[in-house]
């Protein structure tokens, strides 16, 4: 087996409910380098997945291994290796987007600063960053929170509805991005997995994996 096709996150028998609402049940999955695809519609639960996949919210059965860490037993050494940052999380309205940027290499030990002013730049937000984030549109936000991620070097990166509020430039231009980092798991043997949840299939982007949610 080759490094690319090695497991980055082991999903076994995974279980979650809402009350009165089941969304998984013996769900199992093996995420591997690249850039992977979660589909679904609205209200089939991608968000609710990706905060599984993240140690943010704990299923009520079944396990998830990320690099051989458990999250059940090693819950804080998991989430060190994940970037995870809600759309709407809470406390982020205040700062300033280059504040917020800046304690990106205190969080995450392949945080690349060259990669970051690329896709500040590839995203059009070199005149928002220094604005509060309440500022900001819904879209540049997201804007902010993906050039974080795509900078963040995490063993697993989860970008949840990354489209939100683009404009077609921005579009275009993180699906250049996702492909660019397919490559390097293919061509570097890389042992990065990305997950983008999203309603279809972004065109241009070589999908790992697509793993399509019920409706």
């Amino acid at each position: 087996m080759s490094p690319n096709d090695a497991t980055v996150l082991q999903v076994q028998d995974l279980g979650f409910a809402y009350p009165g609402r089941p969304l998984l049940q013996g769900w199992s999955l093996q995420v591997r380098p690249g850039v992977s695809l979660l589909q679904g519609g609205d209200g089939a639960g991608k968000t609710t997945v990706l905060r599984l996949l993240a140690g943010a919210l704990l299923p009520q059965a079944g396990t998830l291994v990320l690099r051989g860490v458990p999250l059940q037993t090693q819950g804080g050494a998991y989430r060190e290796q994940v970037y995870w940052v809600e759309p709407r999380a809470a406390g982020l309205d205040e700062i300033t987007a280059a504040d917020w940027l800046a304690q990106g290499p205190a969080r995450y030990p392949r945080w690349n600063d060259e990669a970051l002013a690329r896709h500040v730049d590839g995203f059009g937000l070199q005149a928002h960053v220094h604005k509060p984030m309440y500022q900001l549109s819904t879209g540049s936000q997201r804007k902010v929170l993906m050039a974080a991620g795509l900078a963040s070097g995490a063993v697993l990166t989860l970008l949840d509805e990354p489209v939100a509020g683009l404009d077609k430039p921005s579009i275009q231009y993180l699906q250049h991005a996702l492909a660019e980092e397919a490559g390097k798991a293919t061509a570097q043997a890389g042992e990065r997995a990305i997950v983008v949840a999203h309603y279809e299939a972004l065109p241009g982007v070589p999908w790992r994996n697509i793993w399509v949610l019920p409706d």
